[in-house]
């Protein structure tokens, strides 16, 4: 790769997207061992000889998750920290300090803790520990995977600034295309049993089979040469609006019943602050509800609550006429299954089987009731893995599998799409559909605008713990620019929010 260049790697889950950023950062092999062909350098270093620590003053990693990277308590320090490590001088670390600080618009957080800070924040610190030392090469392993779009433009601007500015070359995988491949300088698709491909981002994604949104309807209109951002694709859209003048797409029928779950002027305390006030929330039967807000607006909070994790502090909240948090796990279990943001916190067996067998037998389900679920999630994944050595999105399919075992009436998900690629979101949204079909409630939080558009009936909006939008999909998006989708914000003032609309009504 030259210098300066922003370098995208797309493929499906387990294609090898995490292995090869590991091999430029020397983690692979030195770290996760196996055996490595071929040759990877950086600088001229190979990598092979040369272990992670070797390499630390020219590359930079920075994973999904910021939190388990930090190890210190503040901004400063961790921004410290790494140049502490290679023994610099002190007065360049407080240079590199303050520069970085500048650069990143952390200066107004320098004390702050770092479990204080939003998602966007933790990721801009994470990205600033690394950048004090001048690596040459920064690698990131889906950097905006946890974050909600306003938080994942600030990260987006701060590498374009890096790159633009400062030379530096950057090398990102990443799920969410719609954010990212229109920044890209080069995309590389790595396909299971097909060579690597790489080219320029609009002829990669001409073939692709992992593709954004605005990508897809350009397919569709037989646009040419392909958009990659919203501003591109309007300017072509004109006569697709005119051939779309005059239809709507079918509108979801809002099932009505006695609801599954009810919240009431729910009001939840973490620590002295108030994390929810005063919510109220119906769940019914065969409804799905996409639950949306910036980090730290209450999302995990509310689930949290319907699963009896937090005790209210005021108000009420019921599933299947029990009080979660006096309601033993056993039998809750009946009523509500919660997939977390992170799904280790599920995962204890030592094997794919295993954990398939005790959900299984905990939900006193068929045996293989589970692991047929797993297969129909994301076909291929072995029986004899173990949990933790699954990617990100193979581990949250487990846990999903885990959940959905017992059938729960309702079933809650945290960013269930945090590390799946297209084709296994919709698998997801397939088995969400069945699940409405079959009068189960879903709520899902999530910052994935598209899954919301594509899926939900209803669309929930949280900021500082408070309900500030409660309608249906359609309405809700569409009016708010930070969560509409590509395809509403390409053909509006049209109603439409997905391709496949798009293309029914073509049709």
């Amino acid at each position: 790769m030259p210098e300066g260049e922003l370098c995208l790697l797309v493929g499906p889950s387990g294609s090898g997207k995490s292995t090869l950023l590991g091999t430029v950062s020397g983690l692979v092999p030195h770290f996760t061992g196996g055996v490595l062909h071929g040759r990877v350098t950086v600088a001229g270093r190979d990598t092979r000889e040369h272990r992670p620590r070797d390499l630390a003053d020219l590359v930079g990693t920075v994973g999904q998750d910021p939190l388990a990277h930090f190890v210190t308590d503040t901004v400063e320090d961790e921004l410290a920290y790494g140049m502490e490590s290679l023994g610099l001088p002190g007065d360049v670390m407080r240079r590199r300090v303050e520069e970085t600080l500048d650069l990143l618009g952390l200066a107004d957080l320098r004390g702050r803790a770092l479990t204080s800070l939003s998602g966007g924040q933790q990721q801009r610190v994470a990205i600033g520990s690394v950048l004090t030392v001048h690596p040459r090469v920064l690698v990131l392993d889906e950097p905006t995977s946890a974050l909600d779009p306003g938080a994942a433009e600030e990260v987006l601007a701060v590498l374009q600034r890096l790159v633009h500015d400062l030379g530096t070359t950057v090398l990102m995988a990443e799920h969410r295309l719609e954010r990212v491949v229109q920044y890209a300088d080069q995309v590389l698709l790595l396909s299971p049993g097909a060579p690597p491909v790489l080219g320029e981002p609009a002829e990669v994604m001409a073939h692709s089979p992992v593709h954004p949104p605005v990508v897809g309807l350009g397919r569709l209109a037989g646009w040419r040469p392909l958009p990659l951002s919203v501003r591109d694709a309007r300017r072509k859209a004109a006569g697709l609006r005119e051939r779309l003048d005059g239809r709507a797409p079918a509108t979801p029928v809002t099932p009505t019943s006695d609801p599954v779950a009810a919240v009431e002027r729910l009001v939840v305390r973490r620590g002295p602050v108030p994390a929810l006030r005063g919510v109220d929330l119906v769940l019914c039967p065969g409804e799905i509800t996409a639950l949306m807000g910036r980090n730290g607006a209450g999302k995990s909070t509310l689930l949290g609550s319907l699963v009896g994790l937090h005790a209210p502090a005021f108000g009420t909240v019921r599933v299947g006429g029990r009080i979660p948090h006096r309601t033993r796990p056993a039998e809750l279990i009946r009523e509500v299954g919660l997939v977390p943001q992170d799904p280790r916190d599920l995962l204890y067996g030592e094997s794919v089987a295993a954990e398939c067998a005790a959900a299984d037998s905990d939900a006193h389900a068929e045996p293989g009731t589970c692991r047929a679920l797993v297969e129909r999630l994301l076909p291929g994944i072995a029986d004899t893995a173990h949990p933790r050595d699954l990617s990100e999105g193979q581990r949250l399919t487990l846990a999903l599998a885990v959940v959905l075992t017992a059938r729960p009436p309702l079933l809650l998900l945290d960013e269930p799409t945090r590390g799946l690629d297209y084709a296994a979101k919709a698998r997801l949204v397939a088995v969400l559909r069945d699940l409405a079909a079959e009068r189960h409630a879903v709520l899902l939080a999530t910052h994935d605008v598209e899954l919301a558009a594509e899926l939900a009936h209803r669309t929930v909006i949280l900021a500082e713990g408070e309900v500030v939008a409660d309608g249906p999909t359609a309405e809700v998006v569409v009016s708010s620019p930070a969560f509409a989708p590509q395809v509403a914000k390409v053909l509006a003032p049209g109603p439409w929010l997905t391709v496949r609309q798009v293309a029914e009504a073509l049709a």
